[in-house]
């Protein structure tokens, strides 16, 4: 008898420790859950569907939006490399510079057998000097004899043209007068200008509870900085200056960031013959929204080029092919997206692809139809 009430005394002890245990265990995670931060949260997608690995873009791809990251020719050897690896068949670099500066970079990369297409800036040097446009355009006429194809990354967030080297032009946006001269000769010499506007909608509202990309919002926060021109102004601005220079081509960089709202660009698409728009740097936006966003890419097909904006890593390129090209549901990828949502693929179409990944891209940089289609066609 003895035996058994130890027995059931040392059973009762185990129980209650082990009580005990899952009680803390219960309280440290309360305890995380109530204090984890919104930076230190990485959900990892439990369902079990479909996963897609896309090693090579269906078509020859024409990366409309990227930036000279190597920091030597080694490093750009290795990114040619992957570019083949990928089915990346040229890059367009936008320099954002002039002068001896974008000189120095068309040395550079005019030795890699025309897979690199570059474009210059604007020289703002002088802006507010009655003499400004004429010393920028003769400074555009030479970056374009020099090797640039076309001009950009112009960028305006709402306090004026930024991006440009070596001058900022602040309190000069892309529509002021003094622009002018600039944009029609871009026109005159077949200059495609590729410019950002503004910046995704939740940089600009209230960093609380309500923003649902408040964890990406914040990193690249507008709401705080002062007078500036707000989102809508800065659309603004935009169509001011692709309707008063219709014979210059305008590609608004990461969907002139609309994503939010897709018929906002649809509207300038069916307003403006001459204007176009880049994906770059916006996947995890549209990629939340997959049969919007397919919708919008399928209608607008003919005015959509394919963009990273994102570095050079394989991965990245092969994430953004996957959102394109096949129905995967609720993946993440956090190299590419600082939102907390999970991406979804859009299945488009082959049709609509070859006119993102390529067929645009060869119209817009005048490359003709002679541009032989490297091996990765029709996957």
């Amino acid at each position: 008898m003895k035996i058994l009430y130890l027995v059931i005394i040392g059973i009762g002890v185990f129980a209650c420790k082990g009580e005990d245990e899952k009680n803390t265990n219960n309280s440290e995670l309360k305890e995380k859950a109530t204090t984890l931060l919104l930076k230190d949260y990485r959900p990892e997608s439990i369902y079990k569907t479909e996963k897609t690995i896309v090693d090579k873009a269906r078509f020859p791809v024409i990366d409309f939006h990227s930036h000279e990251y190597p920091e030597n020719e080694e490093e750009i050897r290795k990114w040619v490399t992957r570019m083949d690896q990928l089915g990346v068949d040229k890059t367009v670099l936008l320099t954002g510079r002039t002068g001896a500066d974008f000189d120095s970079v068309v040395q550079v990369y005019s030795q890699f057998d025309s897979r690199f297409i570059l474009f210059c800036g604007f020289d703002y040097t002088g802006y507010e000097e009655p003499n400004f446009g004429p010393n920028a355009v003769k400074e555009l006429v030479r970056c374009f004899k020099a090797g640039a194809k076309g001009v950009g990354e112009l960028g305006d967030k709402g306090w004026g043209e930024v991006y440009s080297l070596p001058v900022e032009a602040k309190g000069m946006h892309i529509d002021d007068p003094r622009m002018q001269p600039l944009l029609a000769k871009c026109g005159e010499l077949g200059m495609p200008v590729s410019i950002h506007v503004a910046d995704p909608i939740w940089m600009y509202a209230k960093m609380d509870s309500t923003n649902d990309g408040l964890m990406n919002a914040h990193k690249w926060r507008l709401d705080n900085k002062g007078a500036i021109l707000n989102h809508g102004q800065m659309m603004k601005t935009l169509t001011n200056a692709v309707a008063a220079h219709p014979s210059t081509t305008f590609i608004a960089c990461h969907l002139a960031n609309c994503s939010y709202d897709l018929s906002l660009l649809g509207a300038m698409f069916d307003t403006y013959p001459n204007l176009y728009a880049d994906n770059a740097a916006q996947y995890a936006e549209t990629a939340a929204i997959p049969r919007t966003s397919a919708r919008f890419f399928e209608k607008y097909a003919d005015r959509i080029v394919y963009g990273t904006d994102m570095g050079v890593e394989k991965e990245m390129y092969k994430t953004t092919f996957r959102i394109l090209e096949t129905r995967d549901e609720h993946f993440y990828d956090r190299e590419i997206s600082g939102y907390h949502w999970a991406m979804h693929g859009f299945g488009l179409k082959s049709s609509v692809l070859e006119k993102i990944y390529r067929t645009n891209a060869i119209q817009l940089l005048g490359l003709g139809k002679g541009t032989p289609m490297p091996e990765n066609s029709h996957r």
